[in-house]
């Protein structure tokens, strides 16, 4: 039997929690683009989540991560990504801003100029976190160097447990049980305003890459009986496994809340078609897709993750999977800096 927003509330707050972002983010129609490609076209702003200006999806996740961190009495944070990941530079003033020391180790995929440090991570050593810059080896893939990271501060997190710290342990993304529950809570919020509003979406769109988001929407729609399609573009390549592990994270996500397991791999659709040719790295079609959305409505989504999303989206239109008249609400998870980082990110958009 499906939940009321207000009841979906109510479980969500008896869990372990801190305030960071500010809630509800704007939702509302893109009047220009919906006119243009007959649709209606909505857009939820969690670009807008957090009190440090840059905000993102990985806010709403981090008020469960670092909420559970403070009830646990942990004094460091640890987490990973790409040198500009937003993930990383989220977990870092959140930790910071309630008493807690983020660690971060970072895989270099673009090098990086010590003397031009840019974008996340300069604001990384804004917020003072203690940073490791893992390089790649010759020969070896993103995902090995993030391996590779991993093990590296798996000896890390020990010593200082060894000396008497208590140390958080937060996956890349953020995408774990705890974390999921962030937007177990968004899509509530959506479906809220929507509700208000007296629209009934057929499709979400959103960009996903750990999966932790695209888990916990899963898991919201179908606890609140929803029939919304939630089209999940991928940022990277994805395993066989990618929509096993999402509904293990999205049913996990569910048992902290004392609800059943309700979700199947089979609900997602993970589509991995925008991606290439490679994580951080930039494409015609996105580029395309960003200076079409800045130039009619004026915003920004950017090249590695919500761009691609955004380019699906519109070849979705073009190709007849979105029908004419639907009514769509395309989740903006934020990732503003990365116009500030490295060329080889931003691609070609001036």
């Amino acid at each position: 039997m499906a939940l009321t927003t207000s009841e979906v509330r109510e479980l969500l707050n008896k869990l372990p929690k801190t305030n960071l972002g500010f809630f509800p983010t704007p939702l509302y129609k893109l009047e220009n683009l919906s006119a243009e490609l007959g649709i209606e076209l909505y857009i939820k702003r969690d670009d807008f989540t957090g009190s440090n200006l840059f905000g993102g999806n990985k806010t709403r996740k981090l008020e469960y991560l670092i909420g559970k961190a403070k009830a646990d009495g942990c004094d460091h944070v640890f987490t990973y990504g790409a040198v500009q990941s937003n993930h990383a530079m989220q977990t870092v003033w959140a930790a910071t801003k309630n008493g807690i020391k983020p660690v971060i180790y970072l895989a270099a995929i673009v090098p990086i100029d010590e003397n031009d440090i840019k974008a996340n991570l300069l604001l990384d050593r804004i917020y003072d976190a203690e940073i490791h810059i893992v390089e790649p080896l010759e020969g070896e893939s993103f995902m090995e160097t993030e391996d590779r990271s991993f093990e590296m501060a798996k000896e890390h997190i020990a010593r200082l447990e060894a000396e008497g710290h208590k140390c958080m342990n937060i996956p890349v993304g953020g995408a774990d049980e705890t974390g999921s529950l962030g937007y177990i809570g968004g899509i509530t919020e959506l479906y809220e305003q929507a509700d208000a509003m007296g629209i009934e979406f057929d499709y979400l769109y959103h960009a996903t890459g750990s999966g932790g988001t695209m888990a916990g929407m899963m898991a919201g729609r179908n606890l609140l009986g929803r029939d919304t399609v939630i089209r999940s573009i991928s940022a990277m390549e994805i395993g066989k496994s990618y929509a096993k592990h999402a509904a293990s994270l999205s049913n996990g996500a569910l048992a902290l809340m004392g609800v059943d397991p309700i979700v199947d791999k089979e609900d997602f659709a993970p589509d991995d078609n925008y991606y290439a040719p490679g994580y951080e790295i930039p494409n015609d079609a996105t580029t395309k897709a960003i200076k079409l959305l800045a130039k009619k409505e004026g915003i920004l989504v950017d090249p590695v993750y919500s761009g691609k999303a955004f380019s699906a989206l519109l070849d979705h239109v073009k190709t007849g999977k979105i029908e004419q008249g639907s009514k769509v609400v395309f989740v903006h998870t934020g990732g503003a800096t990365v116009f500030f980082a490295e060329k080889e990110i931003l691609g070609e958009v001036f």
